[in-house]
């Protein structure tokens, strides 16, 4: 049965210019969708939802993961952003 999962992940410096999340759709039974992110020249921060069947999932941030991405598992939805100030 296929599913999402909403996850936070943390990519550190030295990952932040590789290919993981294209690797993910290319390598394992998932459709990647980044929902949030934050991208500076130390860190990467982002929302990423799974779409897949659990096996599938599971073996995708395995992955990201075992190559030093920080997970962690989001209830609900993604925290809602600040509006832009008016100018």
């Amino acid at each position: 049965m296929t599913g999402t999962r909403l996850v936070h992940c943390t990519f550190p410096k030295g990952l932040i210019r590789e290919p993981l999340l294209y690797n993910l759709g290319r390598d394992f039974e998932v459709v990647p969708n980044i929902r949030g992110a934050t991208i500076s020249d130390d860190i990467g921060l982002v929302y990423l939802e799974l779409e897949g069947i659990e096996p599938e999932i599971e073996k995708a941030l395995q992955y990201l993961a075992e190559r030093g991405v920080s997970i962690a598992d989001v209830a609900g939805d993604v925290p809602a952003a600040e509006p832009p100030s008016q100018l």
